[in-house]
């Protein structure tokens, strides 16, 4: 049977954990090889790291370490997986991270560690992706990971809420930019999604939950259908979307 990701190539940032990680397993079960793009190999949870399971159960993948705070790494990690796995057909930009301060209390250095992560990590990720997608005259489909924080504000998250609004207009911008040359962009809005990260804060999560009318978390895995969609053909002619899924909270 043919996989909808077959001869596909594909980058997961942020994939040792969490979405990422069912990410990219799940782009591994429908046949792309997959390059693994994180600041740390082993899982949060622990177990077997995300690109030695995929090969465990068949397919192809590496790991890069990638500060995606880094233009320089963000880079290398495209070439290593131009090298290895001979082009770069799919980007996913889902590395983020989430501090929760009153705009009070946020300091210079608060600021510059989330938005070099959030929005730098995936404005430049995108940079780079495009490049070589146009080189090899292709096209190419990126997916950014935004928030429901990007379309709407959250308590005491304005850090997070600017940076993901950023990723939200950013995905618009280079649909409309990158269109003419095959690429298409789109972004996923979760809400509250269950990972180690999240659940870190469980008085936050309850109250989310509380105000979510399907009464319950999103999971990792539903997160990767979403973005297997967005990756795939079988979303041809979308583009410039931002997919909400988050049980009905911003109903």
């Amino acid at each position: 049977m043919t996989g909808r990701l077959d001869g596909k190539v594909a980058i997961v940032t942020g994939a040792s954990s969490g979405n990422g990680r069912a990410i990219a397993l799940r782009f591994a079960e429908e046949g792309a090889k997959v390059t693994v793009a994180d600041i740390r190999q082993d899982p949060r949870l622990g177990g077997v790291p995300t690109h030695e399971r995929i090969e465990a159960d068949g397919g192809r993948a590496q790991f890069v370490e990638t500060d995606v705070s880094s233009v320089e790494a963000l880079r290398d990690a495209v070439d290593e997986t131009v090298e290895a796995f001979g082009g770069l057909d799919v980007m996913v930009n889902n590395a983020g991270v989430e501090r929760q301060l009153p705009i009070g209390e946020v300091s210079e250095e608060d600021y510059g560690w989330l938005m070099d992560i959030n929005l730098k990590g995936v404005y430049f990720g995108c940079q780079v992706a495009i490049e070589a997608m146009r080189a090899q005259e292709s096209g190419g489909t990126i997916v950014n990971m935004s928030s429901i924080g990007g379309i709407r504000g959250l308590e005491n998250s304005s850090l997070y809420c600017t940076s993901k609004g950023g990723v939200t207009n950013l995905t618009r911008e280079l649909a409309v930019e990158q269109g003419e040359h095959g690429i298409r962009v789109n972004a996923l809005n979760p809400g509250f999604i269950e990972t180690a990260m999240t659940m870190e804060d469980g008085e936050t999560a309850e109250g989310i939950l509380e105000q979510t009318p399907l009464g319950r978390s999103g999971q990792p895995e539903e997160v990767a259908e979403a973005a297997l969609f967005l990756a795939s053909e079988e979303s041809s002619f979308v583009t410039g979307h931002n997919l909400v899924m988050d049980g009905g909270f911003t109903a």
